[in-house]
């Protein structure tokens, strides 16, 4: 007798989709549906239905609850996660349960939630912020729901320091009402932005990309620092409003939203979609509904962003598509910026991917006609390049890990008025805490790697896996008091500096310093009104900011990059010290970049200082093509983990031979060895490269190997996973 069965994906590590009796309604595939699955209960989706399965009907489950009246993922999105699952060989209802808001996946109902919302009373809106003159972020706050004369959600407020704490006051001064009723997650507010003239090279990839509106195309926007890139993208979402289609923008990290969400709502007087990881379980979820809706024009996004539903689109943008932040790097292993080329190419819609350091695959693909690039060469208005300086510090004295030369030419900049950014990609007081007596140093119990000192909190971290304790009182070791505190990190560059400019300003952007909510704004805030005139931070400050008054950076530690086991590691070291470079000398005073290094003859700083990253790059790109390496072969990336050292290493083993077994022409075997940090949160990883010249032959391979791992009993002792176009080797 043959019954209706529904195929589900429910997220599970098994590389399939499982059967279940349907109920007597019809349910549509993309549906979110309740099951028991082995002792617990799953929310999964529908994929299709079937007569009958290849399990016998009496061992089947019903269905628990059907959660959905129609499709929640419409047809063209569920094309794209199969294709991501098949592509990526991981399992589809792990795929599907990514492509969902936390509160789908959790079964929650898919409608609006009520947002709070805060509101002017005509009290509000009449009085006067001056005379807050006491209570500054008051005034503050109150002049910003002025300006912005529409009920505001919480998104639109975090760029007013202490927000949170300030609202009570205004609302016991009868200024300001709370409204929850259901809304979209962002403000619509007045567009009042003026666009500037654009620029030949702008207007040429205006027209280039609008002339392919409503097909697909590539288009890879290469454009220095300070060129005008969003200006672009403005345009071109101008038009895509126009023609009442939708945009997805793509920005590698959530430090990046908020301004660019500033510069849009200046410009589009639409609702607006924000999607990151740092949103409540409701702010995302509402916005995701308003994408999928039609309700949002614009949708701003991280990584994940890729996967919304968008009834309308029109154009895609992935901004500083370089950038590793795109590649997730645990879980479901997949990179957003590629995807977001399928999903163009899918819908018939052109993508953008924009860059002032483009990733070297993105420059083959568009050397071979696979993008078309398009160049912005110079700044827009007044200003001109920066010049770059390579300082030798070999020998020298450094004073909170800057010279006296990079301390001298900082003190002449801040003499004329300019503002001073300081990079040093690596947060805490110290990296190492030795003893001065034994020479013992603090190290992680659970990695293969130095505990950090962190002055401000008085305890030791570890950056790898999280364990953090006291700072200890005495060694380890020999149980000597005399620690000290070797390297420098931010904080410590922090502390030199307030005792050489005690009079002067000074902030310090890294993740440890903006962990609380709207701290980032706040800082960003000191620094466009002047308060602070010395910035010290980590790759938080490299990306995408627009400091006009910056006329001098200063690259602390060029030489981390240099010596590292990944092959990505120049191209990352490039990338960093341009987007670094990139924020001197924005508006009309010059900019000035000194690089502090010890090894001022390296061939790879110098043709990158000499001849810029287009040389940088053409280097790069023949030195991989005379390795065999990614863009000119495919990587596939077999890693493994457990307590013991050599159990990983024995799967891997038994992988190999087993791939061996298949005959995997055109696919080269490279290991098992050790990763490079070995023990990391206290468990023992190795890997097993895979290696062709070809895709083809490489997934190939893959569709047959993976079913055998899967059946493997040293596999079953391990945790393991694939990771194809893997975007680093650790």
């Amino acid at each position: 007798m043959s019954r209706t069965v529904l195929h589900i994906a429910i997220p599970s590590p098994l590389r399939r989709h499982f059967d279940y009796l349907a109920p007597a309604a019809p349910v549509e595939p993309g549906c979110r549906v309740r099951v028991h699955f082995g002792r617990q209960q799953l929310v999964g989706v529908v994929l299709g239905t079937a007569d009958g399965s290849t399990v016998p009907l009496e061992k089947l489950r019903p269905v628990e609850a059907v959660l959905d009246a129609s499709p929640l993922l419409p047809p063209d999105l569920r094309e794209l996660l199969h294709w991501a699952s098949a592509y990526y060989h991981h399992p589809i209802g792990e795929v599907y349960a990514g492509a969902l808001p936390v509160a789908l996946r959790q079964g929650q109902p898919a409608q609006l939630r009520g947002l709070r919302r805060y509101a002017l009373t005509d009290a509000g809106r009449a009085a006067d912020p001056g005379q807050l003159k006491r209570a500054p972020r008051q005034a503050a706050l109150l002049a910003h729901l002025q300006r912005l004369a529409a009920p505001a959600a919480a998104d639109a407020l975090t760029e007013v320091a202490g927000w949170q704490g300030a609202m009570p006051r205004l609302e016991e001064k009868g200024w300001v009402l709370q409204d929850d009723t259901p809304a979209l997650p962002p403000a619509v507010t007045a567009g009042s932005d003026t666009p500037p003239a654009l620029g030949t090279a702008q207007q040429a990839a205006v027209d280039a990309v609008g002339a392919a509106f409503g097909r697909y195309a590539g288009f890879l926007l290469d454009g220095v620092t300070g060129s005008g890139k969003t200006e672009v993208y403005l345009r071109l979402i101008a038009q895509a409003l126009a023609a009442g289609r939708q945009t997805l923008v793509l920005v590698p990290e959530i430090g990046l939203t908020p301004q660019l969400l500033e510069r849009f709502r200046r410009r589009f007087p639409v609702p607006i979609a924000v999607l990151h990881s740092g949103l409540a379980d409701g702010e995302r979820l509402n916005a995701w509904l308003a994408a999928r809706a039609g309700l949002a024009p614009i949708v701003i996004g991280t990584r994940s962003a890729v996967f919304t539903p968008l009834p309308r689109l029109g154009l895609i943008i992935v901004d500083e598509e370089h950038d590793p932040s795109f590649k997730q790097q645990d879980g479901f292993r997949y990179s957003a910026r590629d995807v977001a080329v399928v999903r163009a190419q899918k819908a018939g819609v052109p993508v953008i991917l924009g860059s002032a350091t483009p990733a070297l695959e993105s420059l083959a693909n568009a050397s071979t006609g696979r993008y078309v690039r398009l160049e912005l060469p110079e700044r827009a208005g007044s200003a001109i390049h920066p010049q770059l300086h390579l300082l030798d510090i070999r020998h020298q004295r450094l004073d909170g890990g800057i010279s006296e030369p990079l301390y001298g030419v900082m003190g002449r900049h801040l003499e004329r008025g300019g503002q001073v950014l300081l990079f040093l990609n690596r947060r805490g007081y110290a990296p190492v805490l030795l003893c001065h007596d034994c020479g013992w140093v603090a190290s992680c119990r659970r990695c293969d790697a130095h505990l950090t000192y962190h002055a401000g909190h008085k305890r030791i971290r570890c950056h790898h896996c999280g364990t953090e304790r006291p700072l200890p009182q005495q060694c380890g070791g020999c149980g000597s008091h005399d620690l000290r505190p070797i390297g420098h990190g931010t904080e410590r560059v922090e502390e030199a500096l307030r005792a050489r400019f005690p009079a002067i300003g000074i902030e310090r952007i890294d993740r440890d310093a903006t962990r609380r909510k709207g701290s980032l704004e706040a800082k960003l805030e000191r620094v466009h009104s002047g308060e602070a005139r010395i910035l010290i931070g980590t790759q938080m400050l490299a990306k995408g900011h627009h400091f006009p008054d910056v006329t001098l950076v200063g690259i602390l530690d060029a030489d981390q990059g240099l010596f590292s086991a990944d092959f990505r590691a120049g191209e990352r070291m490039a990338q960093l010290i341009l987007q670094v470079a990139g924020r001197a000398g924005r508006a009309e005073r010059p900019g000035e970049v000194l690089i502090q290094t010890h090894h001022t003859d390296h061939p790879l700083l110098r043709l990158l200082i000499d001849e810029g990253y287009g040389a940088f790059a053409a280097a790069a790109l023949e030195e991989r093509r005379q390795a065999e390496l990614p863009p000119y072969a495919f990587l596939a990336l077999l890693r493994a983990e457990a307590p013991a050292a050599a159990v990983p290493l024995a799967f891997l083993e038994e992988a190999r031979q087993l791939a061996g077994g298949l005959q995997p022409e055109g696919v080269l075997l490279l290991g098992p060895v050790p990763a490079p940090m070995e023990k990391r949160a206290g468990r023992f990883r190795a890997q097993l490269l895979l290696q062709a010249a070809g895709r083809a032959a490489l997934h190939r391979l893959l569709d047959r190997w993976l079913p055998l791992l899967e059946e493997s009993k040293a596999g079953r002792r391990v945790r393991w996973s694939l990771d194809v176009d893997p975007g680093e080797m650790f």
